[in-house]
């Protein structure tokens, strides 16, 4: 499905893929078992956190053993307590490039990329990321060679080289992130809200940094980067700042062991940890309070509501930005954006405080609303800001808390490298223990708490910041790192004083019902056939079939359930693709309000418009999960659509449809398939029939045409029997009344066979304020297969391997197995001849380009929201909102003489001969 809701907010730089944590040099003594009852309630788990305190070293160590999957990935995760707020001022994303430059080889491992290398080798992967106050390095690997790999992994804490050559070639690196950024709304906006703070407070700070801030900028004032990112290494990477998390199957006195052996040798320089706490109130400055409008990159109507209030940290136990976000966010029927919804003014309504450092530091705590607003709720903003709802129940939070609680008692495994990554900062922020359980539960319910910070959440005391396209080429000012275009204005008195005044609570806003979704049996059903390792087919009819799995491996109360119901009628036209986008858009719209309490209560449902058939997705605990399921079904069997929501719909959707085709990244996708697979429908035609003007009373015939003939065809996993699950195939078969199909629909598009030559399609961007471009190289080979060896660490990936099986319909749910024995048989020399066969002259190769806007390119500088620049900016440029509804194509440069333009798609792959369906049937 197009999702045509506004992104959420990215509020970390991306880094070297996280950023680097600490760890400290102390002799570790005897490690200690968490004796804490919270820990004790949630056994379930069946995991045995242990951690240790290295008295000389400082070092904060948590070694995690799981007990009951036989997982072969080992992970480790390391946070240093120091981020971007110690950049120093003339060397701006200092913090950020050492997170970088430390991964620059070791004195132990001096090859600049041995880590990387040695990860690859042993199906292993990295990650770094920079925050405000703390930078996480994390990493995981094959467990074999856990050990090895921690050891290496330590010396960049130990005896970094960060050798001088490579400075500029990272500094480049930083830089393409930054370019990646600027096009993203949610870091425009960021850096935006950051520059109203108190001059010399950091929240003002650039933390990205670029070409231009550590390299042109120190260059011309003879700063030696090398030198200072050493001095910044030894003053802020020492033990005693530092934490570390390691998982792995290991026995715990082995982990310790290997901790002590290792990581002993980490610097303590026994300097004070920088401390910001005493830089309080950062926004209680004039260009607080405001009214921003600014111009987005994409095309979105947005409100954001933000308040600044002390820091909330200290109240995790009881959690009162959590507690109110739960009810201004609330979805379902009474709430806020439900009374927005109706007079079609909203979307879609976040609330509350991602808990990034951006978002919740020592100086502050943010509580922000966002609402993406319809061309009717941008009109009306000042009236959206009106509804609010003030509540203060000791229910509503024991119902949360037994929501969270079920949810932390039962919840699957998660990725290692993930679980580290979690607790290592949790290692920074909360007692030992509360280090599993600081950041998920709610504790105590403390009224006093909870009411002082809605006190805070005053109409004066916040500030305003709306987006729309509208404002282009009304916003004189430029923000300096981004070059986002906004206008500041004091808000009108006469909203202020209709927001302060007493305002009549709309009947129509009241607290939610009591939760019906909330699950109470959370017993382990026996099975009532024998057991399988893969699904079996239980059901099947000429309307649908449905596969079955009794979960007896992982052991927990949930299930999944997943349904495609495949239809004749969506691939015909694209104006029908866009339609069926139509239709699963508001259905969803339709399923807001009832459905979301399930939601609430940690059942889970996706939508999705399927090339060939709607998607269905249901999961969550399984005694309450058939109440959801037939909710959505009865909701579809029912479909409805008034004029105004359609009309939002439809001028929605061509937004969403436009912000996507501005993304580099997806138009190259979209090109390549279009070149690739007979039949499909680009995103410039359904824009383009989007456009030419579609009617409701269009769309209500497309779904009686749509349900009216229709194989259904699921899968059921989990805690459920085999007699329960036939019962979901049966309520669609017999709630839906839909015909059998009278010609079998395939559920994938043929692929043509290129030519053998490479081929090159170059393509101009259709974003006219990007200068970021995009190169997909694909090669057209004989299936090779991938190495996996390595168990589920959770339900949900057994049932998405699985559910994919289905969906294409292959069925061949031992895949990977044979996919694994298939690779043991295969000998060194083979792989390099097939390797050979498919590199040379007579390969099959495609390559996409989507080129970017800049001089480089011979386009004229614009005056476009992307561009950095000073303050005021020059608005009277031309418009960043080009025209989308065609492909602009590019000659193939003289350089790429081997290569074959494509100018022409549908030229170039009619009389192209296709590939056959398959399927492997033994």
């Amino acid at each position: 499905m197009v999702d045509l809701t506004t992104e959420r907010p990215q509020n970390k730089p991306m880094g070297h893929l996280m950023a680097p944590l600490i760890i400290g040099r102390q002799f570790i003594q005897k490690v200690k078992t968490l004796a804490h009852s919270s820990c004790k309630a949630h056994k379930n788990l069946s995991r045995t956190l242990l951690p240790a305190l290295l008295p000389n070293f400082a070092l904060k160590f948590t070694a995690s053993l799981k007990l009951y999957l036989p997982v072969f990935q080992s992970a480790a995760a390391l946070c240093v307590g120091v981020g971007s707020f110690s950049d120093p001022g003339d060397l701006p994303g200092l913090a950020h490039f050492l997170e970088h430059m430390v991964f620059m080889g070791s004195e132990k491992y001096p090859s600049e990329n041995g880590f990387d290398a040695f990860l690859k080798k042993h199906g292993g992967s990295d990650n770094a990321s920079t925050d405000c106050e703390r930078t996480v390095f994390q990493f995981d690997v094959q467990r074999k060679n856990f050990k090895e790999a921690l050891d290496r992994w330590a010396q960049f804490f130990i005896c970094p080289l960060m050798i001088r050559d490579a400075i500029d070639r990272e500094v480049e690196a930083v830089d393409s992130e930054y370019q990646l950024a600027k096009p993203s709304d949610s870091h425009r906006k960021e850096m935006l809200f950051g520059s109203l703070a108190k001059p010399g407070h950091p929240m003002g700070k650039f933390y990205w940094g670029n070409a231009q801030t550590l390299k042109q900028e120190p260059k011309k004032k003879k700063i030696n980067v090398y030198k200072r990112l050493r001095a910044f290494w030894k003053k802020y990477y020492s033990a005693h700042y530092m934490t570390l998390a390691v998982q792995s199957k290991e026995k715990l006195d082995t982990l310790e062991e290997w901790v002590k052996e290792i990581f002993s040798k980490v610097p303590h320089n026994g300097l004070p940890k920088p401390d910001f706490s005493d830089l309080l109130d950062p926004f209680d400055t004039p260009a607080f309070c405001k009214l921003y409008r600014v111009v987005p990159v994409g095309k979105v109507h947005a409100l954001n509501i933000t308040w600044a209030l002390p820091p909330q940290e200290k109240h995790y136990r009881v959690k009162p930005l959590h507690y109110i976000s739960w009810l201004i966010g609330h979805e379902g029927e009474g709430s806020i954006l439900s009374l927005l919804r109706k007079k079609c003014w909203a979307l879609a309504l976040f609330g509350g405080n991602s808990e990034t450092g951006f978002d919740q530091n020592t100086t502050y705590s943010i509580f922000s609303i966002s609402i993406t607003l319809t061309d009717e709720g941008f009109q009306n903003f000042y009236q959206v800001k009106k509804a609010r709802i003030f509540v203060d129940l000791c229910r509503i939070y024991e119902e949360i808390q037994r929501i969270e609680a079920n949810e932390f008692q039962y919840q699957e495994q998660i990725d290692p490298i993930e679980y580290v990554e979690d607790i290592c900062e949790n290692m920074q922020l909360f007692p030992k223990e509360d280090f599993l359980t600081g950041d998920q539960l709610m504790f105590e319910y403390n009224p006093e708490v909870i009411t002082a910070a809605l006190s805070l959440l005053t109409p004066e005391k916040a500030n305003l910041m709306l987006l729309s396209p509208e404002h282009e080429g009304q916003c004189p000012l430029r923000e300096k790192w981004f070059g986002t275009q906004y206008s500041v204005e004091d808000i009108k008195a006469e909203w202020m004083e209709k927001w302060t005044g007493d305002l009549e609570l709309s009947s129509d806003l009241h607290l939610p019902a009591e939760n019906k979704f909330i699950a109470t049996d959370f017993t382990l059903k026996p099975s009532d056939c024998p057991d399988t390792e893969f699904p079996v087919r239980i059901a099947e009819s000429s309307q649908g079939s449905l596969w079955y799995k009794k979960d007896n491996k992982f052991k927990i109360p949930k299930a999944y359930i997943r349904f495609h119901l495949i239809s004749p009628v969506i691939q015909q036209s694209a104006k029908n693709v866009v339609l069926f986008d139509l239709l699963v858009n508001i259905l969803s719209h339709n399923l807001a309000e009832p459905a979301y309490e399930a939601e609430v209560a940690q059942l889970e449902y996706k939508l999705l418009a399927g090339e060939h058939g709607l998607v269905i997705k249901v999961k969550g605990f399984n005694h309450k999960l058939p109440l959801l399921f037939h909710l959505i079904i009865d909701h579809l069997a029912d479909f409805s659509a008034s004029l105004d929501v359609f009309s939002m719909f439809k001028e929605q959707l061509k937004k969403t449809y436009f912000n996507i085709l501005i993304k580099p990244e997806k138009l190259s996708k979209d090109v390549r398939l279009l070149i690739l697979e007979r039949s499909r429908w680009s995103m410039v035609d359904k824009y383009q029939a989007l456009s030419a003007g579609l009617k409701v009373e269009e769309l209500m015939e497309f779904s009686r045409s749509f349900r009216a003939e229709l194989f259904a065809e699921g899968l059921v996993q989990g805690n459920f029997s085999s007699a329960e699950s036939a019962q979901f195939l049966q309520y669609v078969t017999e709630k839906l009344k839909f015909s059998k199909l009278t010609a079998e629909v395939p559920v994938m598009f043929r692929v043509v066979e290129l030519p053998t030559k490479h081929h090159m399609c170059k393509v101009k961007s259709l974003n006219k304020g990007d200068a970021n471009s995009e190169v997909t190289v694909y090669y057209q080979v004989t299936a090779l297969v991938k190495l996996k060896e390595c168990e589920d660490t959770h339900l949900g990936e057994e049932v998405d391997r699985n559910w994919s099986e289905v969906v294409t319909q292959q069925y061949v749910f031992d895949r990977l197995n044979r996919e694994v024995d298939a690779l043991k048989l295969m000998t060194r020399a083979q792989l390099i001849s097939w390797f050979q066969e498919h590199r040379g002259q007579n390969c099959r190769k495609l390559s996409v380009h989507v080129v970017g806007f800049g001089v480089e390119e011979n386009d004229e500088e614009r005056g476009g929201n992307t561009h950095g620049g000073d303050e005021k900016g020059d608005s009277t440029g031309g418009s960043t909102y080009g025209e989308v509804s065609q492909l602009n194509f590019v000659p193939v440069s003289p350089k790429m003489a081997d290569a074959t333009a494509i100018m022409d798609i549908p030229g170039f792959t009619e009389g192209l001969p296709l590939f056959p369906y398959h399927k492997i049937l033994e």
